[in-house]
């Protein structure tokens, strides 16, 4: 039995310029919790996080944290975003506060069967794939790290219906507090990304393998047969374990490229498991549409077609988006903000593939070095952008018609952008007011 928050002081680390932290701040409210939101951001930077926090009684310390926040509460709730070698966690840990995050108090409560995805490239469309398909049998909840906190509706989750969960490393990370792991995972795929927060890849891993790592034999593991790295993790999984590839038996889509038929035959994988028939499968994801700034059409303009892939912040996933079109066909925008990755891998994949290569932000000129050294002539062109706007006039200026201008980034946006949706909505801005 979970010990019940009323009248306990509680910290929440990090309510995010983004409202990271609103669901679960509002959540522990309601439970009666003595809740106080610590966040180095200035009340200016978050006002509209704070503004939805009015009425609630809740505790405002911004612009900077204080130490009896962290040292003299009864639960610190970490955004996932909180580096864990913050000084003052470690200050907490000495003083015996216990840590959480919002994703293991959903967890710890939630009364029905959970699906959990993760993965370096896929996980955000498989989820939602598997969400769309599942909600033909059962009542289905999708969550985690997309759309809304799902903790405020607890009350409305029943134990025969079914939680899609997509789940990133930092939430990950946190797993073995709880010793929790979904009854049915997925991993889609495993690149280099988030190194500036792990430090290698084997951390990385290691906090991936937390969605397979407490499962119970009678559970399901689901892997990507084409990638070698996660299909050997089958010989450490506790239960069950199917593969999905691309080259399976293949499904009508909307959406292109192969990696959305391998995010297809992963939701495939997960409907088998749970009961459901093909013919199901195939209906929820024929007119799947895909989702914002994830390979998302925005427009045609003089026989150019523009894709909006702003999600995309690493250099496989980049590699990846450039498969879907056709080898000389793409004038891909890339760069961003640092994440510590290699962009080796992703110039040879545009030098291979691209029509031209247009860099742009912080990390221009490391992809465009990565790009020079495979490049043995000097097709394909590749220009230096200083932002968004002129990469993509430039990239109109080259592109053909049948050509397509793809912004796939390969990188974080904080350079330039709030996040990647301010990126991508901005692509979509600039090219509907293209003539």
């Amino acid at each position: 039995m979970l010990e019940s928050l009323k009248g306990k002081s509680v910290s929440v680390i990090g309510l995010g310029r983004f409202g990271g932290g609103l669901g679960v701040t509002r959540w522990l409210a309601s439970q009666g919790a003595k809740v106080t939101v610590s966040d180095k951001a200035t009340p200016d930077d978050l006002a509209e996080s704070v503004r939805q926090l009015d009425g609630l009684g809740v505790r405002l310390h911004l612009g900077g944290h204080k130490d009896d926040d962290f040292v003299k509460a009864d639960l610190l709730v970490v955004n996932p975003a909180i580096p864990r070698n913050m000084p003052l966690l470690a200050r907490a840990t000495e003083a015996g506060v216990p840590q959480t995050t919002e994703i293991n108090l959903f967890l710890q409560r939630c009364p029905a069967g959970v699906v959990g995805i993760t993965g370096s490239v896929g996980k955000r469309t498989t989820t939602a794939m598997i969400g769309e398909i599942l909600a033909r049998k059962f009542t289905t909840h999708v969550g985690g790290n997309i759309g809304k906190s799902l903790l405020e509706t607890l009350g409305q989750i029943a134990p025969d219906h079914v939680v899609v969960l997509e789940l990133s490393s930092f939430q990950l990370e946190e797993f073995p507090r709880i010793g929790y792991s979904p009854s049915v995972a997925v991993i889609t795929h495993l690149a280099p990304n988030h190194l500036d927060r792990h430090g290698s890849m084997d951390a990385y891993a290691a906090a991936k393998k937390n969605i397979f790592r407490f499962q119970n034999p009678q559970d399901v593991l689901i892997l990507n047969r084409d990638d070698a790295t996660v299909s050997a993790w089958a010989s450490e999984a506790p239960g069950r374990v199917a593969f999905f590839s691309a080259a399976d038996e293949p499904f009508s889509l909307l959406v292109p490229g192969s990696h959305n038929q391998a995010n297809a035959q992963a939701a495939w994988q997960v409907a088998k498991a749970m009961g459901v028939d093909r013919a199901t499968a195939q209906a929820a994801v024929k007119d799947f549409q895909g989702l914002p700034h994830r390979l998302q059409f925005v427009a045609e303009r003089r026989g150019v077609r523009y894709y909006n892939d702003s999600k995309c912040t690493t250099p496989g996933g980049a590699s990846v988006a450039l498969e879907a079109f056709p080898a000389r066909t793409a004038v891909i925008i890339v760069g961003g903000s640092d994440k510590g990755a290699s962009f080796d891998s992703l110039g040879a994949a545009m030098v291979n593939r691209a029509k031209a290569i247009i860099a742009v932000g912080a990390t221009a000129e490391r992809i465009i070095a990565a790009a020079v050294r495979h490049r043995p002539t000097n097709e394909p062109p590749i220009e230096r952008a200083f932002d968004l706007s002129v990469a993509l006039r430039r990239a109109a200026a080259i592109a053909q018609e049948g050509d397509v201008v793809l912004l796939s980034p390969a990188c974080a946006s904080y350079d330039m952008f709030t996040n990647y949706e301010h990126r991508g909505q901005t692509f979509v801005k600039i090219v509907n007011e293209m003539k």
